[in-house]
């Protein structure tokens, strides 16, 4: 049973192997970029916060400060 599944996973045929670690580093390209776009995300996400933040505030509307 063993030997059947390392067969199937691709034991000992070249181009099997060869294409399982082409996919295993597009995989891990992939979740770098992931990680990367989470990243950008997040700060353009924080970004446009702040901006609605400062929208909100209406200095015409605003009380005068206390002299």
């Amino acid at each position: 049973m063993a030997k059947a599944l390392l067969g199937y996973v691709g034991g000992s045929d070249p181009r099997l192997l060869a294409e399982m670690r082409r996919l295993q580093q597009r995989v891990q390209d992939l979740e770098s970029e992931l990680g990367r776009i989470q990243a950008e995300n997040d700060a353009l996400t924080a970004a446009a916060s702040h901006d609605r933040i400062m929208e909100s505030i209406d200095a015409h509307q605003a009380e005068p400060a206390l002299t």
